[in-house]
């Protein structure tokens, strides 16, 4: 059997990927072992579903800090406390500072809502709606310093459909990112996936290009 890895989440908000990774962790058909759900905000309804799951749970709220390298020191001690292999943003809303990224580099992940390259930062799927596009995603990738462009592990891709708003395709694509997030973190769960010299490595060999999960 393999060994669960440790890993902790962070999150700013309601934590649907949080639930998606917990709730299969809890069921045995991921191997991790979900130490602790952290969040910046104290109403994030991903600390309720957390609870309910029976996970630990901390609130650390910026405006406790003077700047933003004294709150990433808290929250970087925060984390390491529950000495996690693996830590996963789902969802979280702050923009990590560059000590915080170079302490878990390596074992920091994210997931974003477009399949970058494209549409790093905020507004993605009005963007890809307003360019025309018949295709659309989300991307786990590694955290680097530099914003939303870390090294891709794994896709997902939706249809963009005649009527579509930025309501309905948001959903779609969250769909997709209930796949393909527990998959990246089952990937390194088992030792598939690893980041090196910036560059993700599955089953021992360099990826060119990030698979890609169809989900019509």
């Amino acid at each position: 059997m393999t060994e669960r890895l440790p890993v902790v989440m962070l999150l700013s908000g309601r934590g649907s990927n949080m639930r998606v990774i917990a709730e299969q962790a809890r069921h045995g058909t991921l191997p991790v072992d979900v130490r602790a759900v952290i969040s910046d905000k104290a109403d994030a309804g991903g600390l309720v579903i957390a609870r309910q799951l029976g996970i630990d749970t901390e609130t650390l709220s910026p405006k406790s800090f003077a700047n933003r390298d004294d709150f990433d020191r808290a929250l970087a001690a925060r984390v390491e406390s529950y000495q996690p292999k693996l830590v996963v943003l789902a969802g979280f809303m702050r923009i990590l500072s560059g000590s915080f990224v170079r302490q878990f580099l390596g074992r920091l992940i994210n997931i974003h809502p477009s399949l970058l390259p494209k549409y790093p930062g905020l507004h993605t799927h009005r963007r890809a709606l307003e360019a025309g596009d018949n295709r659309h995603g989300a991307t786990v990738h590694f955290v680097t310093e530099e914003l939303d462009a870390g090294p891709a592990i794994l896709q997902g891709r939706v249809p963009v459909l005649a009527g579509d708003t930025e309501t309905t395709l948001s959903a779609r694509v969250q769909q997709a990112e209930h796949i393909i997030y527990p998959r990246s973190v089952a990937w390194l769960a088992e030792g598939r996936v690893a980041m090196r010299d910036n560059q993700v490595w599955l089953d021992g060999n360099p990826l060119r290009d990030s698979p890609v999960i169809d989900v019509e």
